[in-house]
């Protein structure tokens, strides 16, 4: 304890070791002398309150420690951003160092009381900084949360943007949606560590049974629905039991709507397939979604499967409608159409060449006469013959 002789000294000295204070930082640390005017003021009187707030706080060593009470409480806010923990830590350092140079040398008797203040200080300052992580953390929480509602929802790429940005997104590359359900006991930390591990960056949200993982990959690669769909994979267990759906890679974050739209749509009509795979890819379920009236899906399998035929060869449009009205048989096929069987097989390889897809698959077969009706549909509606 302080006794009423000492107050008198250092008050008296208060402002000769304000002042040692300030030429002491500018000597030992780089970063206070390299700061703009404006802000290396503002440090300048935190270090001359921490002077200050030491001498009241040897009237009363009961009292809360400058670090955590008036000091950073009157400093600007963008100090309080611009100042890291380390260096908050580097600046007491030198406040105590200079107390001690100056009254412990004085007097030896103080030397308890200046360790219980340091001590008080540092513990001071780690609350400062805790529940600055703390508060940041409920804010990037919610931020996210907003973010990841703003793209199931489908607002616009400029809000998205701004918004990942202060989220902190590093992603260059390719992004996807991933959603399925939520399960027992969520944990998002393991998976932004499952993500980190995979070279990705991810954004989550959770909407009641929902739980969405926005993917990003750290630039653009050749193979984008490679990489994202591993990513995706080891971040399957971290959803609950149902449907995984991936939707379509998409060029940026601020297209990641379109992602998710897929990824909604394919997961209404999840239950109409049985498949094992997790993740589900959502333009696996085209004919179904669009069979459900999803606008995207019926445009994507005219794009893919009607289109090349029907702007390429009528012929082999024509061919491959009487194929599917014949259940698949060659025989049946030729003798409808009039030419030879091995005719019949010609132009199937011809239309596996031109699609990429072998039509004598079942699920391609269902895929492309759907994708064919549509397409038929279309054209009736818009008034165009193919004839």
């Amino acid at each position: 304890m302080v006794t009423p002789k000492h107050l008198p000294w250092l008050r008296s000295i208060a402002g000769d070791l304000a002042t040692a204070t300030l030429s002491r930082l500018e000597e030992t640390l780089p970063w206070y002398s390299q700061m703009p005017p404006a802000r290396r003021a503002a440090v300048g009187s935190v270090a001359q309150s921490g002077i200050t707030s030491f001498i009241q706080w040897y009237e009363d060593p009961g009292s809360q420690p400058w670090v955590a009470a008036d000091v950073f409480a009157g400093a600007p806010r963008e100090l309080l951003r611009s100042i890291s923990l380390q260096e908050t830590l580097q600046l007491i350092h030198v406040v105590v160092e200079m107390v001690e140079e100056r009254v412990v040398s004085e007097h030896p008797d103080l030397r308890e009381a200046v360790l219980r203040y340091s001590r008080d200080i540092a513990f001071s300052a780690a609350d400062v900084y805790a529940r600055a992580a703390e508060a940041r953390g409920l804010w990037d929480a919610r931020l996210e949360a907003l973010v990841v509602d703003s793209i199931i929802s489908g607002e616009t790429s400029q809000e998205i943007n701004s918004r990942v940005a202060a989220l902190g997104w590093r992603a260059d590359g390719q992004v996807a949606v991933l959603l399925g359900t939520t399960p027992e006991t969520p944990d998002p930390d393991n998976m932004r560590k499952i993500a980190r591990k995979s070279q990705a960056d991810v954004l989550l949200g959770i909407q009641g049974r929902r739980q969405v993982a926005v993917i990003g990959l750290p630039e653009i690669v050749s193979k984008p629905a490679t990489a994202i769909t591993k990513v995706a994979q080891s971040l399957s267990e971290s959803f609950g039991l149902g449907p995984l759906i991936l939707g379509p890679v998409v060029n940026t974050v601020s297209d990641a709507p379109r992602s998710a739209r897929a990824a909604l749509s394919a997961n209404s009509v999840a239950a109409s397939r049985e498949v094992s795979s997790r993740p589900m890819q959502a333009d696996d379920l085209l004919p179904e979604r669009a069979l459900a009236g999803d606008l995207l899906a019926k445009q994507t399998l005219i794009a893919n499967y009607y289109l090349p035929l029907a702007e390429n060869s009528r012929e082999l449009l024509h061919t491959l409608r009487n194929y599917f009205e014949q259940g698949g048989s060659l025989e049946a096929t030729s003798k409808a159409l009039y030419v030879h069987a091995n005719t019949v097989r010609y132009r199937l390889k011809r239309i596996q060449e031109l699609l990429g897809e072998d039509m004598t698959d079942p699920r391609t077969s269902f895929v492309a006469q759907v994708a064919l009706s549509l397409g038929l549909i279309s054209d009736a509606e818009n008034g165009i013959r193919r004839d």
